[in-house]
């Protein structure tokens, strides 16, 4: 017989790709035009110019062989060199080349450093609301969740909840700073807090636990704001980045893990990294992503898109009397459900063609995730939907 477990995850898709889907289903009955699908975050910029004339000039000036060939398994040494360089150049960090491992963008960095971390049992602490998918790569790893819902007024930690939630089985907590779904970024206030609860607890159980810095959205920020570097406040840590976001690259799948060169023991640590993408088969990232991404660092696609189209549906919505907490970076608004059931609101919004995801599976239920990286045109032709919607709960 097969894997119940992984039967059950293939048969069900994830809420997000199950409303995808329909609104596929929908675009191909009545039109795409018709149908307003805010369900996926898939980003609508175009990946900057510079990356394409990378890549052409990759093509036509680089050896075949050296281009498409192997790397080394956990990336290429000069590739790595300039990601090392680039987080010490932005973060006053002590990054080192040994320490990056390049992967299939964010999902493989997580899974792989979940796989190098924990053994069976491990408890991994999720602050809600977070990406379903986090659950899942949890418990393939032999790891067991636990949730702690961050404060509903902001979004941040709620410290008297999530120190209740700590033992000496605690082994990570992931932290997702912008964060999907709320678009809540961390502050610095709660990042030095974070770091000190961490150390307290971990000096009490006589453990190591680390913080998993999902960083996919890092420099989706309006304002100027600050996105705190967590290894510069705590040492356990493993940044897990993606330029899928950044550089509206996510079918491109390329990002790497970064080890902290403070973490307790990072060199068996790393080895540890090197040996779960060896046992998942994650190695080799693809090289001509590779190579794209050295010449890139710090570029990114034109985000102010996002800002816009924030403004306009946060500003909208809550004239229209729907509840929700600024955000303040990534590409989602999370609004509270005027109902209860935020399954039950979620298709009733079907009936105005409008496909949101409810918060459920983000450990958050009575809210609605909105995914705003479309175009700024459809959400102007969706607001009176909105509005019609939110009017039969008055």
């Amino acid at each position: 017989m097969f894997s119940e477990k992984m039967m059950e995850l293939g048969k069900k898709r994830s809420v997000i790709r199950e409303i995808f889907e329909y609104g596929n289903l929908r675009r191909s009955q009545i039109g795409a035009e018709n149908v307003f699908d805010f369900s996926l975050g898939n980003p609508s910029i175009p990946a900057p110019d510079v990356v394409n004339d990378v890549m052409v000039d990759l093509i036509k000036n680089k050896p075949s062989v050296a281009l498409h060939g192997y790397t080394s398994a956990q990336g290429d040494a000069g590739v790595r060199k300039a990601i090392a360089d680039n987080i010490n150049e932005r973060f006053c960090a002590d990054a080192k080349p040994e320490l990056i491992y390049m992967t299939c963008g964010a999902a493989a960095s997580l899974t792989i450093t979940l796989n190098a971390l924990l053994n069976v049992g491990d408890e991994v602490v999720l602050l809600a609301p977070f990406f379903p998918e986090y659950r899942v790569f949890v418990e393939k790893a032999g790891g067991v969740v636990k949730t702690v819902k961050c404060r509903e007024e902001d979004f941040q930690i709620d410290f008297l909840a999530l120190e209740e939630v700590i033992t000496k089985k605690t082994k990570a907590i992931i932290i997702n700073s912008p964060n999907n779904p709320s678009g809540a970024v961390l502050n610095r206030e709660t990042i030095t807090l974070l770091a000190e609860l961490l150390n307290k607890k971990a000096d009490e159980f006589g453990t190591d636990i680390y913080v998993l810095a999902d960083e996919p959205y890092r420099e989706l920020v309006y304002n100027d704001l600050e996105v705190p570097y967590i290894p510069n406040f705590y040492d356990n840590t493993v940044v897990c980045y993606s330029f899928s976001k950044s550089l509206s690259l996510p079918g491109e799948r390329i990002g790497y893990i970064y080890v902290s060169s403070k973490a307790k023991n990072y060199g068996d640590l790393y080895a540890a990294v090197c040996g779960a993408g060896r046992a998942l088969g994650f190695v080799c990232a693809p090289s001509l992503l590779q190579y794209t991404v050295k010449e890139v660092l710090g570029k990114t696609a034109d985000i102010s898109v996002y800002e816009k189209n924030r403004n306009l549906l946060y500003n909208a919505l809550t004239s229209y009397g729907y509840t929700a907490v600024r955000p303040d970076g990534a590409f989602y608004l999370f609004i509270k459900s005027p109902e209860a059931d935020a399954n039950a609101f979620c298709e009733r919004a079907k009936k105005y063609e409008l496909l949101l995801v409810p918060g459920d599976d983000f450990g958050y239920e009575g809210y609605v995730r909105i995914s705003y990286c479309v175009s700024t045109e459809m959400i102007e032709k969706a607001l009176p939907e909105f509005e019609k919607l939110i009017n039969e709960y008055k």
